[in-house]
């Protein structure tokens, strides 16, 4: 079980919250990371790799901010840590960190809502009998099993050919990916129940070697009942990042559980320039059509912020999105006259989650008011959807965004990419 000791001098123990990502939906680039041999990460002081640097000089400032540390914080912040090793870099991902050390990997996951505050360390090992610092939880790899929450980690698992190390699934209805359910079919799985509520008597006894879960802000006592339990817990919190190649390049963090981080690198790097590619080519187009996005719920317009990965994908596909500039990550909850006024002349209407236009108008009259409704060109992203509600569009778009980009570029630009066959977009009829 994953606990994180109390600080020096009797402060007390950090205290732990985590939120299991729902299965159904679970839930810009910037300068990779340097390598740096030793480091106070966020504060000023450097060192680089490859500066000679007196060691009784970095012993006392590693034992000056350990000191700083144990003052009674209850979390711990990259700016009081030291951390040895070589920094992996990552070109997008924020919510993460890979440090190689001679003996094992660093794996240092982030709180999302307190800037580069740690939440979790993992310290990989091929031996067990490595030692290791006693401030994170140490996992043997490659890992050869592992239960998910969420359908969003399938995929990561999927193109790492490592599907068959999944034991234990939430709600396996909702999952799209068809390995996997014909192995939970088969009895190869175990269904945990609803991730809210998961079954902690058959999770003990599959004792997988680690449960991934979602980190949520807010208290969660079903999360609570699984630490309790002992059960080994991973914090991934891929669906927080604002941008669609952030999300993917998670797929280096799964990577070093099943010791395959070459591979998880050539993955990321084939979608990512393919991704560039087509973002390059509709950004040069001129004419950017203005794009109405999300539905109407309970007279409540729920738009993305401008700093999300979907209005991120909006713009990399040459749309014009009214919030663009909008600082917010999460959702916009807006009045439906609010949108009528701002997006009544829009061009096209995406993710739209209704099957067909009379569903649509017969939802709210109201929507029979918005030119994409009267054109036709309105679109889900439902295409790739089965009967029971489980959905591709969840799960293998979130690990290749180049194919979501090509989507939703074909919808705007259809010139840009002539014959193209959508995967997760469909028109509504």
């Amino acid at each position: 079980m994953f606990r994180v000791p109390g600080c020096v001098f009797a402060c007390s123990a950090v205290r732990v919250r985590v939120f299991r990502g729902a299965c159904s939906r679970g839930p810009g680039s910037r300068v990779p990371r340097s390598a740096f041999r030793v480091r106070e990460v966020g504060s000023k002081f450097k060192i680089n790799k490859g500066l000679m640097v007196n060691r009784k000089f970095v012993f006392l400032l590693g034992f000056v901010v350990l000191l700083i540390a144990g003052c009674g914080k209850k979390s711990q912040s990259v700016k009081d840590s030291v951390i040895l090793g070589d920094t992996i870099a990552l070109t997008y991902a924020e919510g993460f960190a890979i440090i190689e050390n001679s003996d094992y990997k660093t794996l240092v996951v982030y709180d999302p809502w307190r800037s580069r505050t740690v939440l979790a360390k993992y310290y990989l090992v091929d031996d067990d009998s490595v030692d290791v610092p006693v401030d994170g939880m140490k996992v043997k790899v490659p890992i050869e099993s592992l239960a998910v929450t969420a359908v969003t980690q399938i995929e990561f698992i999927n193109l790492l050919e490592e599907i068959e190390k999944i034991s234990g699934v939430c709600s396996p209805e909702l999952i799209y990916n068809p390995k996997v359910r014909n192995n939970y079919q088969a009895g190869k799985i175990v269904n945990l129940g609803d991730v809210f509520n998961m079954n902690l008597e058959k999770t003990l006894l599959l004792n997988p070697d680690m449960v991934m879960m979602s980190f949520f802000k807010q208290d969660d006592p079903y999360s609570k009942r699984v630490l309790q339990a002992g059960v080994p817990v991973v914090y991934n919190n891929e669906w927080m990042e604002s941008s669609l190649l952030a999300r993917a390049e998670w797929i280096k963090f799964f990577g070093v559980f099943f010791d395959k981080t070459k591979k998880a690198d050539s993955i990321f790097n084939f979608v990512a320039a393919r991704y560039e590619s087509v973002k390059e080519r509709a950004l040069a187009v001129q004419q950017k059509p203005k794009v109405l996005t999300g539905s109407n719920f309970r007279g409540t317009w729920y738009m993305p912020g401008g700093k999300s990965f979907m209005a991120q994908l909006y713009h990399d596909a040459g749309a014009d999105y009214l919030y663009i500039d909008d600082d917010s990550k999460g959702s916009l909850p807006l009045q439906v006259e609010a949108v009528l006024k701002d997006f009544a002349d829009a061009d096209v209407w995406l993710n739209c989650d209704f099957a067909t236009l009379s569903e649509l108008v017969q939802a709210d009259e109201k929507h029979a008011l918005f030119q994409p409704v009267q054109t036709g060109k309105v679109y889900n992203f439902n295409k790739r959807m089965l009967k029971s509600g489980a959905n591709d569009y969840w799960e293998s778009a979130v690990v290749r965004p180049d194919l979501l980009l090509a989507d939703v570029i074909a919808v705007l630009h259809p010139d840009l990419l002539p014959n193209y066959e959508l995967i997760y977009t469909e028109r509504l009829k």
